[in-house]
């Protein structure tokens, strides 16, 4: 990878939760980050926040719309002239119905976002990476505990992590030949907007409603700058960050 300082690094859904930790995380731990997201004044929010730790582009993406996300890495090599690690991170679900009442739209969506996005992303990355000097880069892909166990009435998102699992695994392997490494950073109740739910209650499969805990989305994002400044000889496949005491692991 290039040395401190020049090493650039793109996530998706920067402007909030997940991705606005570890685009934090990665600047303090110098990289240039671009901040891509559909919402310009959130990207500005999370660039203000680390003004005082490192380097950050904004650049509008809709991860629903090929030519948007084209442009977004034509603006990465047209700025930096290489890249250094991407983080598939941007994602969406569908309303708690039931199997039989989701909409086909609202698949789609779901599948359109948080699996085709990342597929078209990763191939633009391969491009860059693998004709890049020194070659080869890091994709890290947003998972879930999603990608293990499902919630009631997620078979939107569920499917969608679960194939992103098989995207992880695939592209690790096609890799190989051009030195980039691909992983997965599997995440459980990070504080973030998206479980603010939690709070109140999530609805169990058993049926009962009850509160779960949860834990700092600065730990996932130090979990994902942990993945990217790895040497590219080294790699995590899969890692799951968690709050403790989820129920997740065991029974019930």
């Amino acid at each position: 990878m290039a040395e401190a300082g020049n090493k650039v690094a793109v996530v998706t859904g920067a402007g909030t939760g997940v991705g606005r930790a570890a685009s934090l995380a990665l600047m303090n731990s110098g990289f240039t980050v671009v901040l891509a997201g559909r919402r310009m004044e959130m990207l500005e929010e999370t660039r203000k926040l680390g003004d005082n730790v490192g380097n950050s582009l904004c650049v509008s993406a809709d991860m629903t719309d090929p030519a948007s996300i084209a442009a977004l890495f034509a603006k990465v090599v047209n700025t930096y002239g290489r890249l250094d690690v991407l983080f598939n991170n941007a994602g969406m679900g569908a309303p708690p119905v039931n199997f039989e009442d989701l909409g086909l739209e609202q698949w789609q969506a779901v599948v359109n976002t948080n699996l085709t996005g990342p597929f078209l992303c990763t191939q633009h990355a391969f491009r860059i990476m693998k004709d890049q000097t020194p070659r080869g880069g890091r994709i890290i892909n947003n998972g879930s505990i999603s990608a293990h166990a499902p919630r009631p009435f997620s078979a939107a998102y569920t499917s969608t992590k679960h194939a992103i699992t098989g995207l992880t695994r695939a592209t690790n392997l096609d890799g190989r030949a051009y030195d980039i490494a691909v992983g997965q950073i599997d995440i459980g109740n990070a504080a973030t907007p998206m479980t603010d739910r939690m709070v109140a209650g999530v609805l169990q499969p058993d049926g009962r409603k009850i509160p779960e805990p949860r834990m700092d989305a600065k730990a996932v994002g130090d979990a994902v700058a942990y993945m990217a400044n790895l040497p590219l000889d080294a790699n995590v496949l899969f890692m799951t960050v968690m709050a403790s005491k989820m129920p997740f692991v065991g029974r019930g």
